[in-house]
């Protein structure tokens, strides 16, 4: 949307009535900590590395910048982005599975960004940090309507953790050609996706989404990232290979950053109606011909290594990335969002104590290695 009619929308203000807890909300969270708790520590026991319970597996790491747009209307310079600014951002590529699989197992990819250097009131337990997390993920909509529906599907998906390798990639491979067969038609199934039937594609060229819903100032809104550099819209759709190699995705992300950088700009969608943007459902995407996505901030990268060693370990053992970790400005909303804090809390504490980690947000990446 122009930024020019952005002061056109009318995005309603929060009110606590905006969200409800589920019933047994507490009990439901137990049970996806078991869930989670079943998967980190089979892939610790089998490989005797401690890794994420879920986006184990990172395809890139990419230092970058993000600035915030001048003269924004109003209602969307709120928060982080109530003047303009910029701030250093390290951001991961990453897949779904909470196993290190072959990327021939084609899942739902996610970008997590952290912005550093963040001042401002702070959610609970976030108090001390200075950082501003955007964790987002290659569709519009999650996969469960609420926590206690993902619960359910966690439930049956942990047990077949670091189970059957070679079998997931076959399974993939026909789950691939389903998925086609369905879009064929004009649609997407977010099950097949999920199991392994992601097309293909370059994580470069996708657009990346909250999902779920976050406090924005008064407001209540969702966020994307979306590619705006030629060289990364020209992967949007573009076949990746992945044949002969066990990282294929990363492989393509090293390459692209050994020759060029890229842009993508951070949009924000503003709630305007809880009918058709409900807070607590974040299976339903919000209609954008009622309040389109409008950019707010750029993040750029300049050409670098994209993926090392060296990298990995600084961040996929030595960083976490949460929506929790926000300024009070950015809370996020619904169940889904309210069973990630002690998720993402439990499952950082098990890595970083075996990898010899303190927990503790970074106050500037100069240590981060190039």
């Amino acid at each position: 949307m122009d930024i020019r009619h952005a002061d056109t929308i009318a995005p309603l203000r929060y009110q606590p009535s905006c969200e409800v807890a589920e019933e047994d909300e507490a009990a439901t969270i137990d049970t996806i900590l078991h869930s989670l708790h079943h998967i980190y520590t089979t892939t610790y026991a089998d490989g005797g590395h401690a890794i994420r319970s879920v986006h184990a597996k990172s395809h890139g790491i990419l230092r970058g910048a993000l600035t915030v747009a001048d003269a924004l209307p109003p209602a969307y310079a709120q928060g982080l982005f109530a003047r303009p600014g910029s701030y250093p951002v390290v951001a991961r590529l990453s897949s779904s599975p909470g196993d290190i699989l072959d990327d021939k197992v084609s899942t739902p990819r996610g970008m997590a960004i952290k912005i550093v250097g963040v001042d401002g009131a702070r959610v609970d337990g976030s108090e001390s940090d200075r950082t501003q997390d955007f964790v987002l993920v290659d569709s519009p909509v999650f996969t469960a309507s609420s926590a206690k529906r993902f619960a359910a599907s966690l439930k049956l998906l942990a047990p077949t953790t670091d189970r059957a390798p070679r079998l997931k990639v076959a399974l993939s491979a026909v789950l691939r050609g389903a998925e086609q067969l369905v879009e064929a038609v004009g649609g997407e199934s977010a099950t097949l996706i999920a199991l392994g039937g992601h097309p293909a594609t370059h994580p470069l060229g996708a657009t990346y989404f909250s999902q779920a819903p976050i406090l924005y100032g008064p407001y209540m809104a969702k966020v994307a990232l979306a590619p705006v550099s030629a060289a990364l819209t020209a992967l949007t759709g573009a076949a990746v290979e992945l044949h002969g190699t066990h990282d294929g995705l990363r492989d393509a992300v090293r390459a692209h950053f050994a020759r060029a950088g890229g842009e993508w700009e951070l949009r924000v969608q503003l709630c305007t109606s809880l009918s058709s943007m409900p807070i607590e459902d974040s299976t339903v995407a919000w209609p954008q011909e009622q309040s389109p996505y409008v950019a707010v901030a750029r993040l750029t990268v300049a050409p670098q290594a994209g993926w090392s060693e060296a990298l990995s370990k600084a961040v996929d053992d030595g960083m976490r990335f949460s929506p929790w970790h926000a300024l009070a400005a950015h809370r996020p909303l619904g169940s889904i969002m309210r069973a990630r804090k002690a998720a993402y809390a439990a499952s950082s504490a098990f890595r970083f104590a075996r990898c010899g980690v303190a927990q503790a947000e970074p106050v500037d990446l100069d240590g981060l290695p190039v």
